[in-house]
């Protein structure tokens, strides 16, 4: 092989000069970080970087690589990592040199970005296919005025009134849907929360970093919710409503109100689904709207080890509410996922899959929607159990789990559930 194509096959690492510009690094390998270890990346970690992807600088860290002479050593310039779009799952984060006196990273999914083939690529899998997620279908110029269309058709609904500011200021996909009048739409309902958890992207501390949601500041009505549920539920294509979203709290302490909106909906349409999304946590809540005609429940999770569990969330409950909770959903024909909050090099520790290997045979839930945790990695790791085994890598957790529970979906979005 000659030079020129031994350089061509080299996975270059990539920096950021003080003009923004992306650079790469000729002669330095590029590395990723799993956990708080930099490892030398392969081209069996890479694949292209996706068109829809975003690429951040990260501040007050410098890009990180291995010399010709094998040593890991800063590059004089900023880290870069790339954000992925739905779907993605990230291997390994970027690797990097942090000054004392950086600031915490704002709350997205950092992914190692690199040169190799002479383009930029990322160390990620494609985890699940849905073209309707794709963002070629959101954020459209004709948005606003079909914005305008449904607060017209739904006068003084403050659940419009919250998707429409999300729909076109934080570019919210799922808010969007009750515009577009097609597939899975958000109808927030609950503005507090019993948990705190850690990277939570709708309330953060006015210190910390600062939150890519506004959180609901009121309590909808059964008529407002139901209102919203059959005007989706009746036009839309694979309608799918959820409760739960990404600018309110936990929707089971509005169980109340979900669960009288719900039957008020049922009597209207038997058309599409009815989804939570939940931390599961209030058990008494989660009854109510599952015996009211929940279809399908998503709960939110990071850990099945009691001491990770509740390092993240903080919560008022512990595991063995969330597991109750789910194990009466299962029990009353609902379809469960949980939205596995994934971080390389800790949900891949040896103790954390053992954990989940004894959750899947106590609770079959019938799929796993994977999602890249938007966190500072150090912060994270700062507050989470010290590992006490081998990191055995993300292709290594996802294979023993799927070789081991056939029946279990491992994607990255919510399905429609067919009755």
């Amino acid at each position: 092989m000659s030079q020129k194509q031994n350089e061509n096959e080299m996975i270059t690492a990539v920096y950021a000069d003080e003009d923004g510009n992306i650079l790469d690094a000729p002669g330095m390998r590029g590395m990723g970080r799993t956990g708080r270890e930099n490892i030398l990346l392969q081209p069996e970690d890479l694949i292209p970087l996706p068109e829809s992807a975003d690429l951040m600088l990260l501040p007050d860290r410098l890009a990180v690589g291995r010399s010709p002479e094998g040593e890991t050593m800063p590059i004089s310039g900023l880290a870069v990592a790339a954000i992925l779009p739905a779907g993605y799952t990230r291997l390994y984060m970027p690797a990097y040199e942090r000054a004392e006196d950086a600031q915490r990273l704002p709350l997205y999914g950092y992914t190692a970005v690199v040169v190799y083939q002479d383009e930029l690529y990322c160390a990620a899998v494609y985890t699940d296919e849905n073209d309707k997620w794709d963002p070629v279908h959101y954020n459209t110029k004709e948005l606003p005025k079909l914005v305008k269309r449904t607060k017209k058709d739904l006068p003084g609904n403050r659940i419009v009134e919250q998707v429409g500011g999300c729909s076109l200021k934080w570019h919210c996909c799922t808010a969007q849907n009750l515009f577009y009048r097609r597939w899975e739409c958000g109808i927030p309902t609950s503005p507090v929360c019993n948990a705190n958890c850690f990277g939570c992207i709708s309330l953060q501390p006015a210190e910390c970093c600062p939150s890519p949601q506004e959180r609901i500041k009121f309590r909808p009505t059964p008529e407002e919710i139901a209102e919203v549920g059959i005007y989706h539920l009746s036009v839309a294509p694979d309608g799918i409503i959820s409760f739960g979203q990404g600018c309110e709290g936990e929707p089971s302490l509005a169980a109340d109100n979900i669960s009288a909106g719900i039957k008020l909906i049922r009597a209207k349409t038997k058309k599409g689904q009815i989804n939570m999304n939940s931390n599961a946590g209030w058990t008494e809540g989660i009854k109510k709207i599952v015996d009211a005609g929940l279809d399908s429940l998503r709960v939110s999770i990071i850990s099945a080890r009691e001491e990770s569990y509740d390092a993240y969330y903080r919560a008022s409950y512990h595991l063995a509410n969330v597991k109750e909770s789910i194990r009466y959903a299962l029990d009353h024909g609902v379809y469960v996922s949980l939205n596995l909050l994934y971080f390389p090099g800790f949900n891949d520790r040896e103790e954390e899959l053992a954990a989940w290997q004894d959750f899947f045979r106590e609770l079959p839930v019938q799929m796993i929607q994977v999602r890249n945790l938007n966190i500072d990695p150090d912060a994270f790791l700062d507050i989470m159990p010290e590992p006490k085994g081998k990191i055995l890598g993300t292709r290594h957790f996802m294979e023993v789990l799927h070789k081991e529970f056939p029946q279990l979906v491992i994607g990255s979005f919510s399905h429609y559930v067919e009755k």
